[in-house]
């Protein structure tokens, strides 16, 4: 299984969510939220060639000077799993062999920048991470609605309150 950004950002938010991406139920075309989300990507930071896809698994926002990479966020709402998404990223890169890789996360909107570090333990904690991922995955069905206010924001909202 290929562990991608998009499931380590789904895992510190929802492991429903996590699990129905994983399983190819994807809602996300649905979601005016997410379509705004793509139209600030395809909007900012024009100059700079994008969505950098790397062995079917990474998907980079923009790398720019070489080597600092780059994810756009909207908000700073869910920034806790953006900062891990960047930190696969740069985990990912050093398992190929990319050493010294510096990254960050711009919110255009907010016109801020935070900048991202990959520590020894933030390893540790990836390589349970992607173990968790990979046993959410495996599961015969979803687990539980986790019932936090950002679920009313979800594009998976209908499957797991509604349906």
């Amino acid at each position: 299984m290929n562990i991608t950004g998009v499931m380590i950002y789904y895992y510190f938010i929802c492991e429903r969510k996590l699990w129905y991406f994983a399983n190819e139920i994807n809602m996300e075309q649905n979601s005016e939220l997410v379509s705004i989300g793509k139209i600030l990507d395809e909007s900012s930071y024009i100059r700079e060639k994008k969505n950098i896809l790397i062995d079917d698994t990474i998907n980079i926002d923009f790398i720019k000077n070489g080597a600092v990479l780059h994810e756009v966020k909207k908000t700073k709402a869910i920034e806790e799993a953006g900062i891990w998404q960047v930190k696969y990223y740069m985990y990912y890169l050093e398992n190929k062999g990319l050493k010294n890789v510096t990254a960050k996360i711009d919110f255009p909107l907010l016109r801020e920048t935070k900048e991202i570090v990959l520590e020894q333990e933030d390893k540790k904690v990836l390589e349970n991470v992607i173990k968790n991922i990979e046993e959410i995955a495996n599961k015969e069905k979803p687990l539980r609605p986790i019932e936090q206010k950002i679920c009313k924001k979800c594009a998976y909202y209908d499957l797991c309150y509604v349906c």
